[in-house]
């Protein structure tokens, strides 16, 4: 009998991707109260390079010139931090992580209209402090 994996014969994705790494255990704090961290797994990252395209450009430059908030740039960095985010949960998740702590941002402009987002943290494994505690993910 051949104990290999079966092969996906679906061309996409039939479920959400799971996570080990639940939104709620993700923080910028280097410890979660009620948690004790049992082991560090290291820096886990999330990287997304974007640009503007045309037409959300030539739409921002029309509420420039109206003034208040861009709403067009607001969304794509908006979505473009979720993605980043999204990402380095992933990654924490396919290294066995439970947690992240320490969660930062980062952005460069790489040339002029791109710009790389990097979600940052450091992947551990923590146990709930009280005996019996449901860790909840």
């Amino acid at each position: 009998m051949d104990n290999a994996p079966l092969k996906s014969r679906a061309p996409y994705d039939v479920s959400p991707p799971r996570y080990s790494v639940s939104h709620q255990m993700v923080t910028t704090a280097f410890e979660l109260p009620g948690y004790r961290t049992t082991q560090n797994l290291g820096v886990v990252r999330g990287i997304v390079v974007r640009s503007r395209n045309l037409f959300v450009n030539l739409g921002a430059v029309f509420q420039t010139m109206v003034g208040g908030n861009i709403t067009a740039w607001t969304r794509l960095c908006e979505q473009t931090r979720v993605d980043a985010f999204e990402i380095m949960i992933q990654h924490a998740t396919e290294l066995g992580a439970n947690a992240i702590v320490g969660a930062r941002y980062d952005t460069t402009e790489l040339s002029s209209g791109v710009t790389e987002v990097l979600a940052y943290g450091t992947a551990v494994i923590v146990q709930p402090l009280e005996e019996g505690a449901a860790y909840r993910s």
